[in-house]
């Protein structure tokens, strides 16, 4: 190895992880891809409704597992875990801000995303506020989601990839090992990507959720029982283990403060309801009961690793502090180790060789499954809302999937440059996602959804602030990173009280006001645009292929939206037609 590629090494390379070539876990994860492009292509699209949403035909279990594979990605698999080693009591904001928010999805966006029956997030702002600006502005947010969050993926796939295939820097001029496995996931990830589809990626991620959870509860077990740390279930067992492992991890706000907490909380938790990724599988499904189930089963299939994850970095934490350095104090484990403590606890517990590597495998299962979901949401982003809704709205169907594929292979290579030097942990990559997702993109669902008042003026003026307000952080904090002559943070005031990873717990608020407001003071949106937004919440029925627009256009009832009558809107939109005044109060 070359001394430059060293010095990168000693940054990125987990200490006391095993690189090297291992045969068994190496025909593991390569089954396990090859196993993936197969399904791919097997599943390949040849029309908009399967790359998009895949034909909306997923049942709720399927959706289900789906919508947790989508979910639990490097970040769940691996940085939570690494940041209750680090962090300890702070590392569980991650538990609780992304559990929480689905709560939030479940009671107000699940059915009524899937009776708007649209294709992607911006779609739903381009069409609920009528305004091919604000999808644009939505698509782009919906492509830089997907890039920045998918960076942490990228870095977790290389980091257990090392443990698997080795280091073999050496033999690529101008990459490290870390840096080579980095390009060698992406391709692989891209390229079964650009032949599935949303329907190839779902019935990929069932798989993938079930060799993920497997793997990481079964590694549980056996680094519990293997170290006698627990018998039956180390989900309840191993907080016999807190009092040893040290003020630091059993302390609250021992090493952040409480404001933190709550700021980061607050952002993962508005953030979820507003990840493109996450939204799409409720088009995915036959009908609005289905997306209220797929959302239960969802929950649950997330919660079994959630529940797992804090007994995983406990026993890890110990274990390191036992066989390698103390975990806190100088010098302590870094953030590199943290981030592999499920594979590092595995292989410390001197489980076979194998069976690590099943533990590993996961990790990059769970990657990949994420990796899926953000770029069909960002490639639709900009196949289906900018290029087609908006640049050529005669686009054919073959057009518009071949600028798909395209923009998969854009947003995977630009990943990949940005993975090759991360500026963060895996979580807190993913935590600059989530707050983008809350800032721009969550108030436009909510109050589109909830608020049939809110208009074109108040939408674009609400996710400009939000976009504006977002990046402030994201300078203050991120940007001096990749440059030489700078420190971050610019300001330790902003930081302090506007960090990146939590700054939706002032951005959100900002954009509530704004939108209500420039509504309020602008004209009302159209009643046919109110009809739709009502038949949102009808407790009607439709048919698997029908949206919201259909049933209005097609003369379909009025939905009682106040006190248990429907709203007379005529005269408050200037005296409109007699047969729409008639439909008003059927």
């Amino acid at each position: 190895m070359t001394g430059s590629s060293a010095l990168l090494q000693s940054e990125l390379l987990p200490e006391a992880l095993d690189i090297s070539f291992k045969l068994v876990p190496s025909i593991l994860v390569i089954g396990m891809l090859g196993l993936f492009l197969t399904i791919g292509y097997v599943f390949r699209v040849a029309d908009t409704d399967n790359m998009w949403v895949a034909g909306r035909s997923i049942g709720n279990v399927e959706n289900g597992m789906a919508i947790g594979a989508n979910w639990m990605s490097a970040a769940s698999y691996l940085g939570m875990a690494a940041s209750i080693a680090l962090a300890g009591f702070y590392g569980l904001v991650f538990v609780v801000g992304w559990t929480t928010g689905y709560f939030i999805l479940l009671i107000f966006l699940a059915a009524q995303l899937r009776r708007f029956g649209k294709y992607t997030a911006p779609d739903f702002v381009g069409d609920r506020f009528n305004s091919d600006t604000a999808r644009a502005i939505a698509a782009v947010t919906t492509f830089l989601i997907g890039f920045v969050y998918a960076i942490g993926q990228a870095k977790g796939m290389a980091l257990v990839g090392l443990y698997i295939f080795g280091n073999y820097g050496a033999y690529v001029p101008g990459l490290d090992g870390y840096q080579v496995m980095v390009v060698a996931m992406m391709v692989v990830t891209v390229g079964y990507l650009t032949l599935s589809g949303m329907l190839g990626a779902t019935k990929n991620q069932t798989v993938q959720y079930t060799i993920l959870i497997f793997a990481f509860v079964l590694g549980l077990f056996a680094v519990g029982y293997t170290n006698g740390y627990s018998t039956v279930l180390p989900q309840l067992e191993y907080g016999a283990l807190i009092s040893q492992l040290g003020s630091e991890f059993s302390e609250p706000f021992a090493s952040s403060s409480y404001y933190l907490w709550v700021a980061t909380t607050f952002s993962l938790i508005v953030g979820t309801c507003g990840l493109p990724h996450v939204l799409v599988r409720f088009y995915t499904v036959e009908s609005e009961r289905t997306a209220r189930w797929s959302t239960v089963w969802g929950l649950f299939f997330i919660c079994i690793l959630y529940w797992s994850a804090p007994a995983f970095a406990a026993f890890g934490t110990d274990l390191y502090s036992q066989n390698v350095n103390p975990t806190y104090g100088d010098p302590g484990m870094t953030g590199a180790a943290s981030e592999v403590i499920v594979v590092l606890a595995a292989q410390l517990s001197n489980l076979p060789e194998w069976f690590v590597g099943f533990v590993a495998a996961g990790g990059i299962a769970a990657a990949i499954a994420t990796v899926a979901g953000l770029f069909i949401a960002g490639s639709s982003a900009i196949s289906h809302d900018i290029y087609t809704n908006i640049i050529n709205e005669d686009a054919t169907q073959r057009q518009q999937i071949f600028v798909g594929r395209l923009s998969i292979v854009a947003l995977g290579a630009l990943t990949t440059l940005a993975a090759l030097n991360p500026a963060s942990s895996i979580a807190a990559l993913v935590g600059y996602a989530f707050s983008l997702a809350g800032s721009v993109l969550f108030p436009m669902f909510f109050l589109g959804m909830w608020w049939e008042n809110a208009n074109r003026q108040g939408a674009l003026a609400g996710m400009t602030t939000g976009l504006t307000l977002w990046s402030i952080p994201m300078i203050n904090q991120i940007v001096p990173t990749y440059i030489g002559s700078l420190e971050a943070p610019l300001s330790a005031g902003l930081a302090q009280w506007m960090p990146a990873i939590g700054s939706a717990l002032i951005t959100l608020p900002i954009v509530f006001i704004v939108t209500i407001a420039v509504s309020m003071a602008t004209d009302e949106p159209s009643l046919e645009t109110k009809r739709i937004v009502r038949q949102c919440h009808s407790p009607e029925p439709m048919g698997q292929q029908e949206t919201a627009e259909d049933v209005v256009a097609d003369g379909g009832e009025e939905v009682a939206t106040d006190g248990g009558r429907a709203a007379d809107d005529a005269g408050a939109d200037g005296g409109r037609a007699a047969d729409d005044d008639a439909a008003t109060e059927e």
